[in-house]
């Protein structure tokens, strides 16, 4: 018997400006068409998790990776983070420095190390250590993707969730973290279980307003929905998203569950996705 396969992706909830996204809408879908490929040729969930964040990071088109902006020190921190289902494995970077996919030093932390999340100068250290490659003309290689808007914390992320043909669901998140975020703040981005989660029901990446994502453990909190309450995927997604809004918060979160089943929903303005439907289907926009 065949096994559904499926994923989400996310360039971050929110309008940062007063502008077309096609650009972006047409990157996602091209994404969600590779992502379609890897998984009809039999790969692993986490490596093509890794890889589509990865694109996502270099493009310039989202607020991570090339696209971040600089915090009121003007230095780039970065964050991401990733965990696998099937053994709950997780790793995590937070407040990374020069390196152009942190995607990928979040991986080399859960695969190389013993430790889940490694932040700052320690993180640096580790990505140099596996070789990942180093930023070295960053006044030239940022390109920020958004300006500030009018609401106190202005954000932007990308993000994926897979399901494989082997039954393995993947969580991957990354960010340039809020804009004119202060000198050494961190989001919910690199918490496993605020904005990433996989276990053996779903795979939840989230995007928006990282401080009140924390408050209400989102990512996790949508498996545990599912887990205790029975709610079915977009039940659970909504009740963590209606949590967030009544703290005061917005965004997004993007999911898929081991049957194959999908959500991508907001509580803000939109939220740039595509999606990878089990029957094959791909729809890709801003708003749905």
């Amino acid at each position: 018997m065949n096994r559904p396969t499926a994923l989400v992706l996310h360039g971050g909830a929110g309008v940062l400006a007063e502008r077309s996204y096609e650009r972006e809408v047409a990157h996602l879908r091209d994404l969600a068409e590779e992502g379609k490929a890897l998984l009809g040729a039999g790969e692993q969930a986490v490596d093509i998790a890794v890889k589509l964040v990865r694109a996502m990071e270099e493009s310039a088109l989202y607020v991570a990776g090339r696209g971040a902006s600089p915090n009121t020190a003007g230095r780039y921190e970065l964050d991401a983070s990733i965990m696998e289902g099937p053994t709950r494995k997780a790793g995590a970077v937070a407040a990374l420095e020069g390196f152009i996919s942190p995607i990928t030093a979040a991986r080399v932390v859960m695969e190389a190390t013993p430790h889940v999340l490694i932040a700052g100068a320690g993180a640096a250290e580790i990505a140099r250590a596996h070789a990942i490659e180093e930023i070295t003309d960053p006044e030239n290689y940022y390109q920020p993707a958004a300006v500030p808007d009018g609401r106190e914390i202005a954000t932007g992320t990308v993000g994926c969730v897979v399901l494989d043909a082997h039954g393995a669901l993947c969580g991957a998140t990354s960010t340039g973290g809020t804009l004119r975020k202060r000198w050494g703040r961190v989001g919910d981005t690199p918490i496993i279980g605020s904005g990433t989660w996989a276990d053996a029901r779903v795979a939840v990446s989230c995007t928006g307003q990282g401080e009140f994502f924390m408050r209400a453990n989102a990512a996790a909190d949508v498996s545990a929905r599912m887990r205790y309450l029975g709610s079915n995927l977009d039940e659970a997604v909504k009740g963590v998203l209606d949590d967030i809004a009544e703290l005061g918060g917005d965004g997004g979160i993007i999911a898929v569950d081991s049957k194959g089943h999908v959500s991508a929903q907001y509580n803000s303005q939109g939220m740039k996705h595509a999606i990878l439907h089990a029957d094959g289907r791909i729809e890709a926009g801003m708003t749905r």
